[in-house]
C-alpha cells in the first residue's frame, strides 16, 4: 500500500522579514518548532487558491522525486501582527488569521542563474515536464523560482500554477490544452529528454497518489464565494483535471518539444 503524504502543522511565533521580491508579500517567519519558514498568506492577492496551487504543485514535485522544501500548515492566531508598524503588512497579517502554508526556509540558498550553473538534461526535462503538467507560468529567466542550496537545485514557489482554477470554467477542456507559455521556461533549452521523462512520470503518477495530494487541501481553503460547490466537489475537480491532463500528456509534451526545437 502506498504511503499517503502528510503535512505537519506549526504555529507562527514571529514575523521576521518580508520577501518583497514576491508580488504577494511572502515573508520569513519563525515557528514554534524553532525553524524558519517562507510563509505564504491566505490574505494575499489570490487568496487560498494560491495556497492550493502551492500545495498541489509542490507535493506533485515531491512524488516525482524532485527536490522541494518541506511544506507545512502554518497557523496565525488573531493577535499576530498587531504590533507590526507597516500598515500594509499589518493588514496582510490580520487578513491571514487561521491556516496558511509555509515552506522550510533554505538558509543561504542563492537564486539559480542559468548563465552560471548548467543543469543536467534529464533534470531539466523533469522540471520542464512538471511545469507543463501543472501549468506553472512562473519559472522563467526573469524569475527562475529555483535555488541552489548545498550544491543542489531546489524548486520553490508554485503558487502561480493550475491557473484554470481562477475561473473554474471547463476544467476538463483546460486539461487537454497544450501549454504555450512553456516557451519562456528557463530550463527549456536543456530539456532534451522530454519523451523519456513523459513515459517515466506517467507511470509514476497514479490516481491514488494524486487524490492523496488533493485530499491534503483543508476544507477551510475551499469555501469560495464565486463557486457553489462543496470542498469535496472542488477536490474532485482538481483530481479530474490532473488525471485528464496526465492521460493527455502527449499534448503538452509535444508542445514543449516543439518550443525547444524552435529555440535551438
Amino acid at each position: 500500500m502506498e504511503n499517503k503524504p502528510t503535512l505537519r502543522s506549526v504555529e507562527v511565533t514571529r514575523y521576521v522579514t518580508p520577501l518583497r521580491e514576491g508580488g504577494s508579500l511572502p515573508a520569513i517567519a519563525e515557528a514554534d518548532d524553532g525553524f524558519n519558514y517562507v510563509l505564504k498568506f491566505r490574505g494575499a492577492g489570490h487568496g487560498t487558491k494560491a495556497l492550493v496551487a502551492e500545495l498541489i504543485g509542490g507535493e506533485i514535485a515531491r512524488v516525482l522525486g524532485l527536490p522541494i522544501p518541506e511544506l507545512v500548515y502554518a497557523k496565525l492566531d488573531e493577535a499576530f501582527g498587531r504590533t507590526e508598524a507597516d500598515e500594509e503588512i499589518q493588514d496582510l497579517l490580520q487578513n491571514s488569521q487561521g491556516l496558511n502554508l509555509a515552506l522550510h526556509y533554505l538558509q543561504g540558498g542563492i537564486n539559480f542563474d542559468p548563465v552560471v550553473t548548467q543543469v543536467d538534461e534529464k533534470l531539466a526535462s523533469q522540471i520542464v515536464w512538471l511545469d507543463s503538467y501543472i501549468t506553472n507560468v512562473d519559472r522563467t529567466f526573469r524569475n527562475t523560482n529555483m535555488l541552489l542550496w548545498h550544491q543542489e537545485l531546489w524548486l520553490i514557489d508554485h503558487g502561480a500554477c493550475l491557473y484554470f482554477h481562477h475561473s473554474f470554467d471547463d476544467p476538463i477542456g483546460h486539461a487537454k490544452t497544450p501549454f504555450a507559455l512553456i516557451k519562456d521556461h528557463v530550463l527549456l533549452p536543456r530539456a532534451a529528454k522530454l519523451q523519456e521523462v513523459d513515459a517515466e512520470y506517467k507511470a509514476l503518477l497514479t490516481e491514488e497518489k494524486i487524490r492523496a495530494i488533493v485530499n491534503l487541501i483543508p476544507d477551510d481553503w475551499l469555501h469560495w464565494e464565486e463557486l457553489d460547490k462543496s470542498p469535496e466537489a472542488i477536490r474532485d475537480v482538481y483530481v479530474q483535471f490532473l488525471m485528464t491532463r496526465l492521460q493527455n500528456s502527449d499534448i503538452f509534451t509535444k508542445q514543449a518539444i516543439n518550443a525547444r526545437e524552435a529555440h535551438i
